[in-house]
């Protein structure tokens, strides 16, 4: 084993960085063992150095990240502080000194993840981001390498613990979203400000990033389509166990029928019971692949928190630091197939729409004239009526998104329809 220490630099100490040094220092001799060498925590980059972390060296806190890793004999940076800025100028200066990188930085991936790798590959240094997506379960280190033979079509996932844990609630509660939002924040699995899981841009920076591998082709946060959750209702609930289905919010990265383009989207869907990820409770992940040669595959566990994610990123570590000590380096971008990647228009699913309108004679003709004449077919309805007012609900075949736009806003025409109470997608059948 080579004595000379592999140095480590760590930009963040919160949650994830404070696990991260505790594993590496508690864990040491193992991880030497694994790695070839031993490795050595060189600096810790944080905003507030007055704070107490047990188990760090002060002598090792700085405030100053950008001085740490243009050290020059730092061979690898772990980047656990999140956020745009400073974490890609940091990033990119680590390469430029020589180290490699190691980050759980989701939303910087997705937004800049071409730039990043491109400086990686400039440099001939690494660029791991295990931690990125769904905490310890193992997902982008199998679809980058052990599928790498093979062709996915389809990933579709549970990305996200806080949305996941509210919407089990509702389910298996009957609470109502804010009830069970509250719940989950008492318990704290929701931020105080919890726009970034439910309104779905978390889980949104997770399916650019998980399109791009699977489909070897450059998928960006904006070309991902999302919709929150916020607007899921207890109604919602008890019209998919009608149907023997569940709500979860998913992240669907998926090829078209036809091979030519790709899609990725973010937002909350009925799924049938029989599906493994309808199984998935409280804040746990799970990730569903389909692929030509292996078929149907299951990702499941823990998807956020300290342990887990450092879990994924000690991982990384120990990859990164074997490829120092090979003077390799591991996979980079793949994007050859450069597929043009679709809006939400040319998304062809099933649907259920909830509508609010007059219990009278004709009305159910009038609607499915409406569904006809967009090219959208029913597969049932269902109407309840109580004095003058009914509510009518139709599930349909499967049609494009932007057939169902048009059908949606033809029946807000009518002056027979009061309103339109809810859309929801229908998916994995």
């Amino acid at each position: 084993m080579r004595t000379r220490p592999l140095k480590v630099a760590l930009l963040g100490c919160g949650v994830v960085g404070s696990e991260v040094a505790r594993i590496m220092t508690t864990h040491a001799d193992d991880l030497a063992a694994r790695i070839g060498a031993p490795v050595e925590l060189a600096g810790v980059a944080v905003r507030r150095p007055s704070k107490v972390r047990e188990g760090i060296d002060p002598a090792l806190v700085t405030t100053d990240a950008t001085a740490l890793v243009k050290r020059g004999d730092i061979d690898v940076v772990v980047e656990v502080i999140g956020g745009i800025e400073p974490a890609r100028a940091l990033i990119t200066t680590a390469f430029e000194h020589g180290a490699s990188v190691v980050s759980a930085n989701k939303a910087l991936l997705a937004q800049d993840g071409a730039a990043l790798h491109a400086a990686a590959e400039q440099h001939g240094r690494d660029l791991y981001y295990e931690a990125a997506v769904a905490g310890a379960i193992p997902l982008i280190r199998p679809l980058r390498e052990s599928l790498a033979g093979d062709k996915v079509n389809r990933v579709l996932g549970i990305v996200n613990g806080t949305t996941n844990f509210i919407l089990d609630k509702m389910d298996s509660t009957g609470a109502g979203y804010q009830e069970a939002l509250d719940e989950a924040t008492a318990l704290g699995y929701a931020e105080a400000d919890p726009t970034a899981d439910v309104e779905g841009f978390d889980a949104a920076a997770k399916a650019a990033i998980l399109a791009g591998i699977a489909f070897h082709t450059r998928v960006r946060l904006d070309d991902v389509y999302r919709e929150g959750m916020t607007e899921v209702t207890a109604a919602d609930f008890a019209s998919a166990k009608e149907m023997g289905c569940t709500i979860k919010l998913l992240a669907i990265c998926e090829r078209a029928e036809d091979g030519a383009s790709v899609t990725a989207r973010v937002h909350p869907a009925m799924i049938p019971l029989t599906h493994p990820l309808a199984s998935v409770r409280g804040a746990y992940n799970a990730v569903f692949v389909e692929s030509d040669a292996s078929g149907q595959l299951m990702f499941y566990g823990p998807g956020a928190g300290g342990s887990p994610t450092a879990s994924a990123v000690l991982g990384d570590l120990v990859a990164v630091c074997r490829n120092r000590l090979s003077g390799a380096t591991g996979p980079g971008e793949s994007a050859y197939a450069a597929l043009p990647v679709s809006g939400m228009g040319d998304v062809v699913t099933r649907y259920h729409i909830s509508l609010d309108v007059a219990d009278k004679p004709g009305v159910l003709a009038q609607v499915a004239t409406v569904f006809a004449e967009h090219g959208v077919s029913i597969d049932t309805v269902r109407q309840q009526g109580k004095d003058g007012e009914a509510s009518l609900v139709v599930v349909t075949h499967r049609a494009s998104d932007a057939a169902l736009g048009g059908t949606v806003e033809a029946l807000r025409k009518l002056d027979t329809v009061r309103g339109v109470a809810s859309i929801m997608r229908v998916e994995g059948e």
